[in-house]
């Protein structure tokens, strides 16, 4: 177990070197400070994002925030309440953070992150899960990796209504997004030390796209023989997952199954509120997100966990090749949480976001 502890915190590096998605970094032109773009959000998101600054500051890590808000107004240019301007940002700058973003659900309005994942091409999203020391759950053995190809399959926005009380959705998977996303996988794993990668599917109902997705994926597989493939239906993988999540290490899939999948593999180590994420994105693109609600109900109230922000915003460091900063954050978080003095109200204590915060800044 010791061993497996070690793996998680020292190894679970998203990005090094070795990744084909490090970039020419944007420095400010006044100071040796690497620009990056932030996305405060909705609801919690400016309180969490806070948590991310003031941490930042006391860790003395080199990032100047480019921020920007979702506007009031949808612009017509993204076709959603994300500005054209805040696009650019991360076009430019080329990394990222996002906080929590609501969109109103069926008012006709586009996505927020779905316009981000388009306009930006952010075609994998990466979510480490793996048991936090210290913090009991059901399991004390998660460790794996979900890759979930992100620009099409269901969520490819093409809805429309064949007659009156019948509407259609249309399922998009191509070969080049499965090559790619597949591609990121295995590289992956290979660079990370990881064993097995499992493509999950459901072929024996939809032959013709999650075929090509499998296909695609044995195409892969072969150019890395010391990695173990294998492909598992998501039903099955769901079942599997409750019983026994070490049986799995990298899973890649579509972009629906990813959805459920990765959540369902937050709820293993105690939720959203623990979880991180980063998205990659052609030439280089990385926007780490926190993947978790804007929790309307608690904004503004000071009780908002800023623990899956913190730990993306590692994940975007290490992109940076900022390993330093990036272990200490991460450490400083899992000891506060293991220490348990100072707990957010859902992982069970009643500590306040600047609490929680300050006995972040402390360990650092």
């Amino acid at each position: 177990m010791a061993s497996q502890i070690v793996r998680r915190l020292s190894g679970s590096r998203l990005f090094s070197a070795a990744n084909p998605c490090l970039f020419d970094r944007c420095f400010s032109s006044e100071s040796n400070l690497i620009r990056a773009t932030l996305f405060p959000g909705d609801g919690i998101g400016p309180e969490i994002a806070e948590s991310v600054k003031q941490v930042f500051r006391v860790a003395d890590v080199p990032i100047e925030w480019e921020e920007h808000f979702v506007g009031t107004e949808i612009d017509p240019r993204t076709q959603s309440f994300l500005t054209w301007e805040s696009l650019e940002s991360v076009r430019q700058n080329k990394v990222g953070l996002k906080g929590p973003m609501a969109t109103p659900i069926g008012k006709g309005h586009r996505s927020l992150n779905l316009t981000l994942r388009k306009e930006l091409n952010l075609y994998a999203n990466v979510r480490p899960c793996y048991s936090l020391p210290g913090y009991k759950t059901k399991y004390d053995d998660v460790d794996l990796i979900t890759i979930r190809e992100n620009t099409e399959g269901e969520y490819s926005g093409l809805e429309h209504q064949v007659v009156r009380g019948v509407v259609e959705s249309i399922k998009i998977i191509t070969r080049q997004a499965s090559l790619r996303v597949a591609e990121y996988a295995f590289h992956y794993a290979k660079v990370h030390g990881r064993e097995r990668v499992s493509a999950i599917h459901k072929a024996n109902i939809m032959q013709k796209t999650d075929g090509l997705f499998l296909k695609c994926c044995r195409e892969v597989a072969e150019k890395y023989p010391e990695i173990k493939y294998e492909e598992v239906v998501i039903d099955n993988c769901c079942l599997m997952l409750v019983k026994n999540p070490a049986l799995f290490d990298v899973l890649v899939m579509p972009n629906l199954y990813g959805d459920i999948i990765s959540d369902l593999c937050a709820g293993l180590i105690g939720g959203l509120g623990l979880t991180p994420s980063c998205n990659i994105g052609e030439g280089g693109i990385a926007l780490a997100e926190a993947v978790h609600g804007s929790a309307p109900d608690i904004a503004g109230k000071n009780l908002a966990n800023p623990t899956a922000l913190l730990l993306s915003s590692v994940t975007m460091l290490r992109h940076l090749d900022l390993h330093d900063k990036a272990e200490r954050i991460q450490d400083a978080v899992l000891k506060t949480i293991a220490e348990g003095k100072y707990r957010t109200g859902d992982l069970g204590g009643k500590a306040k976001t600047t609490e929680f915060t300050n006995a972040i800044c402390d360990h650092l």
